[in-house]
């Protein structure tokens, strides 16, 4: 047992949930970032604003009837798989050859996993990367062992156990949607409450939203619920962290709180308490969807890419959310008004004031909201 503890600490396996995770998941929120989510704002700005380089096909990939064309964005979100791989075996310090050599496998997983895809190659690509860095640099000929261990039982693996994770994803994102749908009152508080918690948390809720899929009214509200807690926080902290905080913290990330939370979680209240209360307004006042991009819902105002989904959802509903019923809309005055109140000027009022209430209460001193640096 020590012989193989010992070859786990030389491989640099660590077997940790943080490892897998806190970091995996977060780098894989990033590789969705870069290729899913920027690839459909492109083709948003492209259609919306009649932008020829945008809209237009800049490659085709194959001939005849199968010919396929894709737009800089449509490459950029094509590449999903890929970097969503690469990124994990990145966060697990996978070596050059065993990080060159997700690309394929996060191509196969994502294509054979479907719309529960980004689930699937988190859990191939940590398989496949640690397998590749279990034989990494321990033969002579390890520019060909390496790669093929690493393809071989990534993809592999895929083959048995891409799709029925993918279905597996799905059908629970179908019931929290449906049960939104259902009860969209308790729903948006608990899907509001538990993805905005999610958020600042040092796990990725942007990656939680990609990989359950959620959109329509349940993207609605773990926007609502992300919006709180980025813009709440900024807001509720301005005495202390200024326009630097409000910038970081608004259009940045509410993780940078979590060294406070720690030292006095009843920080964490107001911004929590918003989110449970901007969440049913969304859904029962306004029927916010969000029906962009999964990955957006879990976003927030971070870039503001939340409240982008939204906008993408309405001229261009994604993939995701057309098989579940949604059509593009012509936004209405009302629906701006929802957008604008819901990400923005409801998170700030609302925590504000129960932040307010906090303080003269003692639950919250001077000082406890402060970001180091």
């Amino acid at each position: 047992m020590s012989k193989f503890k010992a070859f786990l600490e030389r491989k640099n396996i660590v077997l940790s949930p943080k490892r897998y995770f806190i970091e995996a998941l977060a780098a894989m929120a990033q590789g969705l970032f870069c290729t899913l989510l920027i690839g459909t704002i492109l083709d948003t700005l492209g259609t919306q604003l009649h932008i020829g380089f945008l809209s237009a096909a800049v490659a085709t990939v194959g001939s005849g009837e199968k010919a396929v064309s894709y737009t800089v964005g449509g490459l950029a979100s094509a590449m999903v798989g890929p970097a969503m791989a690469v990124a994990i075996g990145y966060a697990l310090q996978a070596p050059n050859m065993v990080l060159f050599s997700l690309v394929p496998v996060g191509f196969a997983t994502n294509a054979m996993g479907g719309a529960g895809g980004p689930l699937a190659v988190f859990v191939v690509a940590v398989v496949a990367s640690e397998c590749g860095k279990a034989v990494s640099r321990e033969t002579k000929v390890d520019i060909l062992v390496t790669p093929l261990v690493t393809v071989l039982v990534g993809v592999g693996l895929a083959w048995l156990i891409a799709a029925p994770i993918g279905r597996a994803a799905r059908a629970v994102g179908d019931l929290i949607m449906w049960a939104t749908e259902l009860q969209p009152f308790f729903m948006g508080i608990l899907v509001s409450m538990i993805v905005g918690v999610a958020l600042t948390l040092p796990i990725s809720s942007a990656a939680i939203c990609s990989v359950l899929g959620l959109t329509g009214l349940a993207g609605g509200a773990a926007v609502a619920g992300c919006c709180a807690q980025m813009v709440g926080f900024a807001v509720m902290s301005f005495r202390e962290n200024r326009w630097g905080g409000l910038v970081s913290q608004g259009i940045g990330t509410s993780m940078l709180q979590m060294g406070n939370i720690v030292r006095n979680p009843r920080i964490w209240i107001a911004p929590t308490l918003t989110g449970m209360i901007t969440g049913p307004i969304a859904t029962c006042l306004f029927h916010l969807e969000m029906n962009g991009a999964p990955v957006n819902s879990g976003m927030g105002t971070c870039g503001l890419c939340g409240p982008i989904g939204v906008w993408t959802g309405w001229v261009a509903p994604s993939a995701r959310a057309i098989d579940n019923g949604a059509a593009a809309v012509n936004p209405t005055a009302f629906h701006w008004l929802g957008l604008i109140l819901i990400c923005f000027i409801l998170p700030a009022v609302l925590c504000w004031a129960l932040g307010l209430a906090e303080r003269r209460l003692g639950w919250v001193r001077d000082g406890d909201l402060k970001l180091n640096g």
